[in-house]
């Protein structure tokens, strides 16, 4: 559990109200039938890329690098696409923390949940990884419902309430949520034999990361997963969740990774990086591609975001 919290409505300030106005919007919006619902999620989508010029750039550079043999013009839906899957998932956020399991189960498909719960079987803790895909949030009360109680890594936003409306959401799928950089707390979940969400595909400074190419692209990626599988003495088993066109939604639960850790913790990182790409593959405008995958390279390779004002 974070430390220092402070319940969300001790955020009362006049700063905080236009957020606490949004929240409100969310709230009637998740009301809605639910392909209503995600069809105003397209439309924020929209409207954001609209003004998001940056990130607008971002996303053209990364799937420009990643799909360099993709027709341009495929390459622009895809990117259309993901700002859209952005304003679906700011929905799903909401559906997460107040939808009914009612509601949830009827929307989610899951295939794949005998292998999370084989290796429980063997009495080892499970580092339940994916990657930061839209549908994340979504996910996570429906596999509440289907598993042992799991906690979940989470990143701390900038903002202290953002932060909490995040955690106070998520603690609806989990028990316990546990920040990236604790790593005792992640080691000491998995050795009492516990599930661990963990999502390390995004790009990390160089301390404790290596050069590992993501669509035959250099990027940072943590090697924290084969230590923790090493340290928690635990089974790795990957999932993804997935948007269906449909508006409703399939899960998959993949076999536990082989030969997981190694020894070797580069080898490692890139087997996971592998499963990550396939899946991206399967749905490609649902994967974040508005972060900066590829920042934070040593010195000797290219900044890949050097002139992105020509991109916006």
């Amino acid at each position: 559990m974070a430390d220092n919290r402070k319940s969300l409505y001790s955020y009362i300030a006049p700063a905080y109200w236009p957020t606490w106005l949004g929240l409100g919007l969310l709230r009637v919006i998740c009301w809605l039938p639910h392909k209503v619902a995600l069809g105003i999620g397209r439309y924020i989508g929209r409207a954001g890329r609209r003004l998001a010029g940056e990130r607008r750039a971002i996303v053209k550079r990364n799937l420009e690098l990643c799909f360099p043999e993709m027709p341009v013009a495929e390459r622009d839906t895809i990117a259309r696409r993901h700002f859209e899957a952005l304003g679906m998932s700011l929905i799903e956020m909401g559906l997460g923390r107040w939808a009914s399991d009612q509601h949830l189960t009827g929307l989610m498909d899951i295939v794949g949940l005998e292998h999370l719960l084989g290796a429980l079987d063997d009495g080892n803790g499970v580092i339940l990884l994916s990657a930061h895909f839209t549908t994340l949030e979504v996910s996570g009360r429906v596999m509440k419902l289907h598993t042992p109680p799991l906690d979940a890594v989470y990143r701390k936003n900038r903002s202290p309430f953002i932060t909490e409306i995040l955690l106070t959401g998520r603690e609806r799928s989990v028990e316990n949520t546990i920040e990236k950089q604790d790593i005792k707390g992640m080691v000491r979940s998995l050795r009492n034999g516990r599930i661990v969400w963990y999502a390390p595909d995004q790009s990390y400074n160089r301390k404790g990361a290596e050069v590992v190419p993501f669509f035959g692209v250099p990027s940072m990626h943590t090697t924290a997963t084969s230590t923790l599988a090493r340290l928690g003495k635990a089974t790795v088993v990957p999932y993804f969740p997935e948007r269906k066109p449909d508006g409703r939604y399939l899960l998959r639960i993949l076999p536990a990774l082989v030969d997981f850790p190694s020894g070797d913790t580069v080898k490692d990182t890139e087997q996971y990086v592998r499963v990550v790409e396939e899946h991206v593959r399967r749905c490609p405008e649902q994967y974040l591609w508005i972060h900066r995958k590829f920042k934070n390279l040593p010195d000797t390779y290219p900044d890949y975001y050097a002139d992105l004002e020509a991109s916006k």
